[in-house]
């Protein structure tokens, strides 16, 4: 039980602040302007639904694809590790991050009549660093039991997640733009040092 704890409270950090809802915010507020409450809830919970399904999705079946073509996982752990990395450095210069989604794709989510599959659950909440983490935590794992930790952590982000877009208008009042980009240099922080393990970790596997 105590090892499953340990992979929980490892696994959810890393989860949530690769997803950030909290910096997704403010592109939120812009993709939902002028539409009602109820329809930016839906437009949240279909966001979350669609991007938890497919991070478990892959985060299930990660082994799998990695088989098919025939990538070994010290090679994915190093390229999900840079990935990471490339997007802690942007969360550190509270910025958006391209790997995630473009200036474009913002765009054009703004003027989208339905944006809660793309670009909020993909590439926003779901993009490639988050799918890559996901996957590598998994691989950790020996048996089915000891990936549930990891299941539970992509499960709790995108309640989180969930609660926070739906009150977006608040979280933009109480933190402003400045509370904003100082919580996306913490979590860029953390989860740079997350992204240095995981390269860390492909890297001896690799060496071997």
């Amino acid at each position: 039980m105590k090892a499953y704890l340990t992979q929980f409270l490892v696994a959810l950090p890393a989860v949530f602040f690769v997803v950030d809802p909290i910096g997704v915010v403010p592109l939120f507020l812009a993709m939902t302007a002028g539409d009602s409450p109820e329809k930016i809830r839906r437009t949240a919970m279909r966001a979350c639904l669609v991007a938890c399904g497919l991070m478990t999705f892959f985060a299930l079946f990660g082994t799998i694809i990695f088989k098919v073509f025939g990538v070994s996982l010290g090679a994915f752990r190093v390229a999900g590790g840079i990935l990471l990395l490339i997007t802690a450095l942007d969360m550190l210069r509270a910025r958006p991050s391209e790997t995630r989604t473009t200036p474009n794709e913002e765009q054009e989510g703004v003027v989208k009549e339905d944006v809660a599959i793309v670009p909020l659950a993909i590439p926003l909440l779901s993009g490639p660093g988050a799918i890559a983490t996901a996957m590598v935590l998994m691989a950790r794992g020996t048996t089915m039991t000891a990936t549930l930790p990891v299941l539970a952590a992509i499960l709790l982000t995108f309640l989180l997640s969930y609660f926070i877009l739906r009150a977006s208008g608040l979280v933009q009042r109480v933190l402003r733009q400045s509370g904003v980009a100082i919580v996306e240099r913490v979590m860029g922080l953390i989860l740079a040092a997350i992204a240095v393990q995981f390269i860390a970790d492909g890297a001896k596997e690799l060496l071997r």
